[in-house]
């Protein structure tokens, strides 16, 4: 499958551009960036050509991969969708759910799969635990802590402008989501939303599946004090999401094999554009609480 890049920045330099290089199944055919000069360079470290026009990309590749803010894969997305290519797209799926509705209606007009890269769902050893707690009944409540200190250190996303202006609820919150919602079941509501300090939201879930769930979620914490951590407590009694020590292009990997599984005619990912529109919605909701608690 000859697949291009959307995106020069700072992951799609260090996850993206990697995973389609390595992958043996894929042809890594060409980066195009919003600034050709950037796109220049990471297709010169990466081995591949540069596009000046987008267009020209979508139309020599059956597949993209995105790497850019939600609000801008949103459109780039469906654009693509539209020149016939299955799309691998970055969490969150967009920064609104009319973006995000329109992203899943224009990849089932165009019938190209899609696959939304959530990073735990596609580590190992985590995807392995949520599989098997989900086959587990009796779930009574879950704490979820997603922790990071990237506008506190030396973070290459420290510059995010839109991790900036959306905070930690659109940037580790689907993280948090990703691994609850295939455990606990559908968010039936979100039951509470408030702030914390800097950025920091703590949020509690009624699931479809009668168990509640907290979150706490935060891209401002100490340094020391950062990491991510999913605690369930039912019947069976109480475990943790495994601790995970690979990067993120193993997991980029099996990402690229689940959308070439979907491409030829697999099933739907559970991590497609679908999914990816539910957690926006949930975090629109949850984003929604809060600005009428300031108000």
């Amino acid at each position: 499958m000859r697949i291009g890049l959307l995106g020069t920045g700072p992951w799609a330099d260090m996850a993206h551009a990697p995973a389609l290089r390595l992958h043996e199944e894929l042809d890594f055919a060409g980066v195009w960036g919003r600034r050709p000069e950037a796109a220049e360079e990471l297709a010169r470290r990466h081995g591949t050509r540069a596009y000046g026009d987008l267009d020209a990309l979508l139309a020599d590749v059956d597949a993209v991969a995105i790497a850019l803010p939600p609000e801008v894969q949103a459109g780039l997305a469906v654009r693509a969708a539209r020149a016939g290519c299955h799309l691998l797209l970055d969490k969150p799926l967009a920064a609104t759910v009319a973006q995000g509705r329109a992203v899943v209606a224009a990849a089932a007009e165009a019938r190209v799969a899609s696959v939304v890269f959530f990073t735990a769902r596609f580590q190992a050893a985590s995807e392995a635990w949520i599989t098997e707690q989900g086959a587990t009944d009796g779930w009574f409540t879950a704490r979820a802590q997603w922790l990071g200190a990237v506008f506190g250190g030396d973070s290459p996303f420290a510059d995010s402008p839109w991790r900036r202006e959306k905070g930690a609820l659109w940037d580790v919150g689907p993280h948090a989501l990703s691994v609850l919602l295939p455990v606990l079941g559908d968010v039936r509501h979100v039951s509470a939303a408030a702030p914390g300090p800097g950025d920091t939201v703590h949020l509690v879930l009624d699931h479809a599946g009668g168990a509640s769930s907290t979150l706490t979620l935060s891209l401002t914490a100490p340094p020391a004090a950062a990491g991510a951590e999913v605690e369930l407590r039912g019947r069976t009694g109480v475990t943790l999401l495994p601790e995970e020590d690979e990067g993120p292009v193993p997991a980029l990997l099996r990402a690229a094999d689940a959308l070439l599984s979907a491409a030829d005619g697999g099933e739907p990912h559970p991590c497609d554009a679908s999914f990816g529109l539910r957690v926006t919605e949930i975090l629109a909701e949850a984003e929604a609480l809060l600005a009428a608690g300031r108000r």
